[in-house]
């Protein structure tokens, strides 16, 4: 009996010593997660680059938006290591040229494995409130995202429903993908460096829809997957002339 009521009495420390522990456990969770999405962001304009280089003056815009993409990703890994800034003001941001951005880096990573891309724009003058290169990384997530793990017609389109501007990205789902893409250079480095995907690209594009008071949904079949990105709309004509 003394045993058993020194075990009872010491319970309440044993529990808050657990409950410590476990704190500890997911803060470190938590924050070895943030580390690694920002991380994979400066991974992706890397690899938009690499692709665009040598490719001809024509490929200088999308080189140069890819380096300020890097540039934000980087200062993002710095505000992870060394302490978050303060949020600045968000932008007020015409979507239809980062949407035509976005594609624009990726056609090349597309064709390199034999995939069509291309853009739908249905949304006239489209304008958004927030943050410009949250928005790019999100938009770069879902059209890579669709390469390399849908099929090979992949479609990018922008519609308007009520309020929110709709983003979708779909695919024609990956039985449709011939065999020789196996052997594309891009598909190879994909597989060699499938070990380290953790899904933190589409977990970059649940952040930004969060922190955009947005939706984002995921549909995954075997005809295809559809990647959704809503966004509320902003009132462009009076905050333009303001």
């Amino acid at each position: 009996m003394t045993n058993l009521a020194a075990i009872v009495a010491d319970w309440p420390v044993a529990a808050s010593m657990v409950a410590v522990v476990t704190a500890q456990g997911l803060r470190a969770g938590r924050r070895r997660g943030a580390l690694n999405e920002a991380l994979h962001e400066v991974r992706r304009p890397l690899q938009a680059i690499a692709l665009a280089t040598g490719q001809g003056p024509a490929e200088l815009p999308r080189i140069e938006s890819s380096v300020q993409l890097a540039t934000a990703a980087l200062e993002q890994l710095d505000r992870e290591i060394n302490g978050e800034a303060a949020k600045g003001t968000p932008d007020l941001l015409a979507v239809r040229p980062l949407l035509e951005s976005a594609v624009g880096r990726w056609k090349s990573r597309a064709n390199m494995v034999g995939d069509s891309l291309a853009l739908r724009w249905l949304a006239g003058e489209a304008f958004v409130r927030g943050d410009r290169s949250w928005l790019a990384q999100a938009l770069d997530n879902l059209i890579v995202n669709a390469i390399e793990h849908g099929g090979p017609s992949i479609v990018v389109e922008a519609q308007l429903r009520g309020d929110r501007l709709r983003v979708s990205v779909a695919d024609s789902g990956r039985a449709l993908r011939p065999e020789s893409r196996l052997e594309s250079p891009a598909d190879v480095v994909s597989r060699l460096l499938g070990r380290r995907r953790h899904g933190h690209g589409l977990g970059v594009v649940r952040r930004v829809a969060a922190e955009h008071d947005g939706r984002f949904v995921l549909r995954c079949s075997e005809q295809g997957s559809l990647a959704v990105l809503e966004l509320p709309l902003a009132g462009a004509g009076a905050e333009l002339a303001a």
